[in-house]
């Protein structure tokens, strides 16, 4: 039997969220954008994993009694609605029973178990699916890495960079985290830490001095005793033992907190998900799709799960596509974009990884036209203490050493909420923002704001963005060759000095920004909301191209479509 998909849903429908604007709407205005986001997922990480079995688990609950009994404050800061103790924000909450009714008509069982988590279904099937079994849990949330057991043949599909998903197994932890399988990650965790889910950790002690100390000495009771017997091996000083045995009570609660259960029934719901197929409504699922404004994610879910693409029916046209052509750009209707302010934005930070990286430095510099040329006219820039190590890989490239950061980095929280303030600031203000790949730093910047519990998500804050990468594979879709910064800058004829720089990096993203109008002159005739919004088309579109294009090599990935966040 094919290998079972078990959904983290709330984790991705959120993420979809977050990735996507709320000016998607249906036709009677209703947000969609969340919608949207998980039906494409669903299709494509179906055609990615070769496999139609999938269970979606939801939270019957997102604040157990159960697990709120042991740490009062879990979640307690992401509630919205003091009221009702949701967390949901409000446009969101109306896509929920749309997305159960798409899940429904595609015949996707959906396993909700009242006062549990998600995570808690995801860990009863862990737990109870037999040796031979093959499950894979779809989900970005790394408390998850929990479930992975040496018995079992369990892989964590993850998000990664450049819109591609990747397996994590229990063989893999050691070497991505320093700890050994998904049980004693979880303690790691617990004395790491977790903002957003209201889990402090002990301070002064990060992900890898964590691994070191739990590699060492072997678990959290062992390294427990050694702080109280004054040991100083494995990384454990005086002022780091103190800080455990003053925390030790928190990180046992959290460390509880973040056990799930693994006694909850379950597996029936495997069963109904080897007929998915057959449990589809395809006509039903059309029309929803008509309805809801979702034609285009309905028909890859209908290719991807139902083995069939509904067909466009006659006198009617196929969801909008504004892909730009040799001969032909998108009849913007303005006014144009160069009217208003245009900023130019850039990170640079510890790594590659969006969802894991902390920032280094930042810079928004607004640009304008002077003298016939592009010049600065604002700028802003900060520089964080990141908290951790930076890697060496990473200072090679933008010169940023740990020692310099530590030294005249600001704090790390002030810094992220100064980046969204000054973002929240030139949408206030009517600009527009571009950047290279922009995807990567707005969802580096989302992730350190959800890791430091900051409330305001980038996504509510955003003006509209402009991305070079996305608009130059647009305009010279055929072009061969890299699409760095470096080489569009080259193409474009922008100078670029002091490459990631992000001051300089932003800049010269505001140059490749103008020359391309310049000569595209369609793509200075519309609105930013309207650019914005051709974009997300277009990333969609390149995203299929380019797992058209790896099928056709005998290769299969799962290219993230969302844009301008990837969450």
């Amino acid at each position: 039997m094919s290998r079972l998909v078990v959904l983290d849903t709330p984790a991705l429908y959120y993420r979809s969220f977050y990735a996507l604007p709320s000016s998607i709407t249906a036709a009677d205005g209703t947000p969609v954008g969340a919608l949207r986001g998980l039906l494409d997922t669903i299709a494509g990480l179906a055609d990615d994993l070769r496999s139609t079995r999938i269970v979606a688990a939801m939270d019957g609950d997102w604040r157990p009694a159960f697990r709120t009994a042991i740490v009062p404050e879990y979640k307690a800061q992401r509630v919205q609605d003091e009221e009702t103790g949701s967390e949901t924000p409000d446009d969101l909450k109306p896509q929920i029973p749309l997305i159960r009714e798409a899940l429904r008509l595609a015949g996707i069982p959906v396993l909700e178990i009242p006062e549990t988590e998600a995570d808690d279904i995801i860990g009863s099937f862990a737990a109870q699916m037999g040796p031979d079994d093959e499950l894979v849990v779809v989900s970005p949330d790394r408390d998850l890495i929990s479930v992975l057991r040496e018995d079992r043949r369990i892989q964590l599909h993850r998000p990664r960079p450049k819109g591609q998903w990747a397996p994590l197994t229990y063989a893999d932890v050691p070497t991505e985290y320093g700890v050994k399988g998904g049980a004693p990650y979880r303690e790691m965790a617990a004395l790491r830490g977790d903002p957003s889910d209201g889990l402090p950790g002990v301070p002064g002690i990060g992900e890898k001095t964590a691994a070191k100390l739990l590699a060492g000495y072997g678990g959290l009771d062992e390294l427990f005793r050694a702080a109280a017997s004054g040991a100083k091996d494995h990384g454990l000083s005086p002022k780091r033992a103190a800080a455990l045995l003053e925390n030790e009570d928190a990180v046992r609660r959290a460390e509880k907190v973040m056990t799930v259960l693994e006694d909850l029934d379950v597996l029936y719901a495997a069963q109904d998900a080897a007929a998915v197929p057959q449990r589809m409504n395809r006509e039903a699922l059309r029309a929803f799709g008509t309805q809801w404004s979702t034609d285009r994610a309905v028909a890859r879910l209908l290719k991807t799960l139902g083995g069939e693409v509904p067909p466009t029916p006659a006198g009617t046209s196929p969801a909008v596509d504004r892909r730009v052509s040799k001969n032909q750009l998108p009849a913007f209707t303005g006014p144009s974009w160069t009217t208003s302010e245009l900023w130019g934005f850039d990170l640079e930070t510890t790594g590659l990884d969006p969802h894991t990286v902390h920032i280094v430095t930042a810079a928004c510099v607004r640009l304008g036209r002077v003298n016939g040329g592009v010049s600065p006219l604002e700028t802003r820039t900060w520089l964080a203490d990141p908290g951790i190590e930076i890697p060496e890989a990473a200072s090679s490239v933008h010169g940023i050493t740990s020692d310099y950061a530590r030294k005249h980095g600001a704090d790390r929280t002030a810094v992220v909420a100064e980046v969204i303030a000054c973002l929240e600031s030139i949408r206030r203000r009517g600009g527009n923002v571009v950047g290279h790949n922009i995807v990567y730093d707005l969802t580096v910047l989302e992730a350190e704001r959800r890791r430091l519990g900051l409330p305001t998500p980038v996504a509510d804050v955003l003006p509209p963005i402009f991305d070079t990468l996305v608009l130059d594979r647009e305009v010279d879709r055929f072009r061969r060759g890299k699409r760095t910064l470096a080489d569009l800058c080259t193409v474009w004829g922008v100078e670029l000095d002091n490459h990631h720089d992000a001051l300089a990096d932003a800049t010269a993203a505001g140059c490749i920004l103008w020359a391309m109008a310049d000569k595209h002159q369609l793509l200075a005739s519309g609105s930013g909301e309207e650019l914005h919004a051709a974009q997300i088309e277009w990333k969609r579109a390149q995203a299929a191209d380019l797992e058209e294009f790896l099928r056709s090599k005998g290769r299969h990935a799962t290219i993230n479509p969302d844009w301008p966040l990837e969450i």
